[in-house]
């Protein structure tokens, strides 16, 4: 198994986070720093930190309704950190990001394979918003948002769009571009005022309470790795 998805694996960090600890030699094996590409084997040590790698007793799936200016990082270097906003007891880490300006739901766990197969897998997999913008909303604003907007070099793809109200929207997604919504909203000369995020896939974020975590129902769980599978 590829050094990366061996840490993933026992819980400590996503993929990503692990090749990051890799690049910035915090990894050894059997003392010494490994490449990217290792291949771990049960005759192997491996340490983060000078530390033994730590294996987790089992698997963890956690929403939460972050509140605005914590940050999704469990780098205790960062203010307001997820980790240090969670305080659980056993390492959990974020399935990818909400920025420090936004709010609603986020998955945690300690389960890196369903992590990565989140994050990387090659289905579109939804992810739902309601957007509150600055001025009001107009039909060739909603279309254009539909349609997709130039930003970071790219056009976004098409997605599903629906007003609200005067100044509030729904917006699904199946790309996750950073800072995306903002900077499309941006690119159409609108300012988000308030963003939040109230679904990924079949997990809602429903009368979860502003700021407080709840576990996944099996039931919940069940259907996400079926989507991903």
């Amino acid at each position: 198994m590829r050094i990366n998805k061996y840490i993933s694996n026992s819980g400590f960090c996503s993929r990503r986070e692990a090749e990051r600890l890799i690049r910035a030699g915090r990894v050894t094996v059997n003392g010494e720093s490994p490449e990217q590409n290792y291949i771990v084997t049960s005759d192997d040590v491996v340490f983060i930190d000078g530390k033994p790698l730590p294996f987790k007793k089992s698997d963890l799936y956690i929403a939460l309704n972050k509140p605005v200016g914590v940050v999704c990082t469990n780098a205790k270097s960062v203010k307001n950190n997820i980790a240090d906003y969670m305080n659980y007891p056993e390492r959990i880490f974020a399935i990818g990001r909400l920025d420090k300006d936004s709010e609603g739901l986020i998955l945690l766990t300690n389960d890196g394979e369903i992590a990565h197969k989140i994050l990387y897998s090659e289905h579109e997999h939804e992810k739902e918003y309601i957007v509150t913008v600055d001025k009001p909303i107009t039909n060739a604003f909603i279309n254009e948002m539909k349609q997709g907007v130039e930003i970071l070099n790219t056009i976004t793809k098409p997605c599903k769009v629906q007003p609200i109200n005067e100044t509030t929207f729904r917006i699904i997604l199946t790309q996750g571009l950073n800072r995306q919504i903002r900077r499309m909203c941006k690119q159409l000369t609108y300012k988000v005022v308030r963003l939040q995020r109230v679904r990924i896939m079949n997990i809602n974020i429903d009368e979860l309470d502003y700021g407080k975590w709840r576990n996944l129902t099996d039931s919940e769980v069940f259907e996400l790795k079926s989507q991903l599978n």
